[in-house]
């Protein structure tokens, strides 16, 4: 399977190595996976702004999020980004695209 993931945080790319990519990886599907009519990876792109809030595109196609479910990806992201190398503060935009 060949996929490509990529992650920004703050405007700044963060490299990742081949653990941190799979996680990445495997969390967002997660999220996807958890979303009523989701289906497979093709293309997948989580963006979050200055405000909070989560935008996610799904094989061209906008996933629609409430306020319940923006808050609970919010904080996922936001807590499994804290810790990585380049990430030297708080979060304030995100970026994660998937191709599979």
């Amino acid at each position: 399977m060949s996929r490509k993931t990529s992650l920004t945080v703050n405007n700044v790319p963060i490299k990742l190595d081949y653990f941190v990519e799979s996680y990445v990886y495997h969390v967002s599907g997660g999220i996807i996976a958890s979303l009523k009519d989701t289906g497979a990876i093709k293309t997948l792109t989580i963006v979050v702004d200055k405000s909070g809030q989560v935008k996610i595109n799904l094989n061209g196609a906008e996933v629609p999020c409430n306020e319940f479910v923006t808050k609970i990806i919010y904080h996922t992201l936001a807590g499994m980004v804290a810790t990585l190398k380049g990430v030297d503060s708080a979060l304030k935009t995100l970026e994660i695209k998937i191709t599979a």
